[in-house]
């Protein structure tokens, strides 16, 4: 399991130079649903803290190498898998996440939030997530 982190940790690394705003609002856009909430709001809370002017590079570093994982095609679980499509993505958002965590905050979660409930209604449960990074 150790391993498959530390692979996953690389691979989050080399795939920052696939980040661009194009790709990712495109990829969203075009896969939201089949992503499922978590992983759209995962995204968006970090998508949203990438935007905060007062967060170190390093941090941004982090989430754009987070964020150029989930826009690229290849990853370590094909996307189009149903059912567990996204689950390596889910691993490389959590991570970032973690690591990011002490600047996610209430506006950038009720910005996520805002946006979640463009593609999935306003009950979306993101209990789960917060209770992570809380």
């Amino acid at each position: 399991m150790e391993d498959s982190k530390e692979k996953l940790e690389q691979q989050i690394t080399v795939s920052g130079k696939h980040f661009s705003e194009e790709k990712f609002w495109a990829k969203l856009a075009r896969y939201a649903k089949k992503a499922g909430s978590s992983v759209v709001y995962a995204v968006l809370l970090l998508y949203y803290t990438l935007q905060k002017p007062n967060v170190p590079k390093k941090v941004k570093a982090t989430i754009i190498g987070a964020l150029g994982y989930f826009i690229l095609p290849i990853d370590l679980i094909p996307d189009f898998l149903v059912g567990i499509g996204y689950t390596d993505d889910l691993g490389a958002l959590g991570i970032a996440l973690f690591q990011v965590a002490m600047y996610i905050d209430d506006d950038i979660k009720s910005k996520a939030r805002t946006k979640l409930a463009e593609w999935f209604g306003n009950k979306v449960d993101t209990t789960d997530i917060d209770k992570k990074i809380n």
